[in-house]
């Protein structure tokens, strides 16, 4: 499995020179993509002429339309494969980005990528960081990835190569991968390619995070290194900017989160020591007494 190292909130800092509000804690998760779930399939018309040809067109709408999977289809999945519960800090935010990387998975220019793999993996292992079970954080991993009717595998993988492959580059050559041969130069050839061609490449800010992660392994987080990573790869630098920012926001609540949770987490087991302590002493001094009684003949 892919180890991902933290990121600093400072070293995203020098990659944009734009500042967003912090969003409220109840925006947290929502605020990670903008994206709005809305519901448009098909108007119903009170007129429609009976010909052999609109009946056929209608009967394809109509099946095009079913066969999508529904939101609720993908949090079900979700829920029945990992059925154990989720401590809410950690699954408000699971909830919302599985919502919302349902909406990314099933448009119609998406395609699965490595860039994109190593984004989410970024993402999914800063905010389960400190999770109180590894064993439990990876069975959540595969029943989210599974949920989307893909492969965590092959998320995890695709990690690690580009990642392996980042920490040997520089900013030159990173930059430069449209000159060279090998594996990652191929899928990044391919997107560049792809995002070339209108309508043909579906951006997301996990694909934002991921071209984040490749320049931070490689020591080239200057935000010229990343404008002109994203000029080679056809990709708009103000849209990566922005959701940088966000990602950069994100990551500050949850250390915020994760501090409450973990002073919560303290205060209590405190509280269950000094019970036990009393308890304990309480308990001591029965005994005593008892034992005492039955010497005395009391």
């Amino acid at each position: 499995m892919a180890a991902v190292n933290s990121i600093s909130i400072s070293t995203l800092n020098q990659c944009s020179d734009r500042r967003l509000p912090v969003p409220s804690a109840r925006s947290l998760a929502s605020n990670f993509d903008g994206f709005r779930f809305r519901t448009s399939f098909f108007s119903h018309y009170s007129r429609v002429r009976a010909s052999t040809f609109s009946s056929r067109m209608v009967i394809h709408c109509m099946c095009a339309g079913t066969d999508v999977t529904t939101v609720a289809e993908t949090k079900l999945n979700f829920l029945k494969a990992y059925k154990r519960p989720i401590p809410s800090i950690y699954n408000t935010v699971l909830q919302e980005l599985i919502v919302q990387q349902h909406l990314m998975r099933y448009k119609r220019t998406y395609r699965y990528d490595p860039v994109f793999a190593l984004g989410f993996v970024t993402v999914y292992d800063q905010l389960m960081e400190g999770y109180p079970s590894d064993e439990d954080r990876d069975a959540i991993f595969q029943a989210y990835i599974k949920a989307l009717n893909e492969d965590p595998e092959q998320y995890r993988i695709d990690a690690k190569k580009l990642e392996e492959w980042a920490r040997s580059q520089t900013a030159t050559s990173l930059v430069e991968f449209a000159s060279r041969e090998g594996e990652v130069e191929s899928t990044l050839k391919d997107i560049a390619e792809r995002a070339g061609s209108k309508g043909n490449f579906s951006y997301s800010r996990f694909f934002a995070i991921g071209l984040f992660r490749l320049l931070e392994l490689a020591n080239a987080t200057e935000p010229s290194i990343l404008e002109k990573l994203c000029a080679a790869l056809n990709i708009d630098k103000k849209g990566v900017d922005r959701d940088l920012d966000v990602y950069r926001n994100l990551l500050s609540k949850l250390v915020q989160a994760k501090e409450l949770l973990k002073e919560y987490i303290d205060r209590e087991k405190k509280k269950r020591d000094e019970r036990s302590g009393s308890q304990t002493a309480n308990e001591a001094i029965t005994k005593c007494l008892g034992e005492y009684s039955m010497q005395t003949g009391l």
